[in-house]
């Protein structure tokens, strides 16, 4: 579920919907998925988007989501 508008975006999806496991605290509880873009602005772009926005309207009925950006490092 979104995932093309993401690409669509720039985004590149790193890990989605495998085995969670947690080091320390709680894990998240289903699916995650981890994607990387060029930039925090491109990310909320992003999830902003209303490619993203239309597909999020099938998710919104069957889960409930929680999005972070962190920035990255070089």
């Amino acid at each position: 579920m979104g995932g093309k508008a993401l690409a669509a975006a720039g985004g590149k999806i790193l890990a989605r919907g495998g085995m969670t496991v947690s080091i320390e605290g709680e894990p998240p509880k289903g699916r995650a998925l981890v994607a990387m873009f060029e930039s925090l602005e491109k990310a909320q772009a992003a999830f902003a988007s209303p490619a993203y926005r239309e597909a999020r309207k099938i998710g919104d009925k069957y889960a409930k989501f929680r999005i972070w950006a962190v920035e990255g490092v070089d």
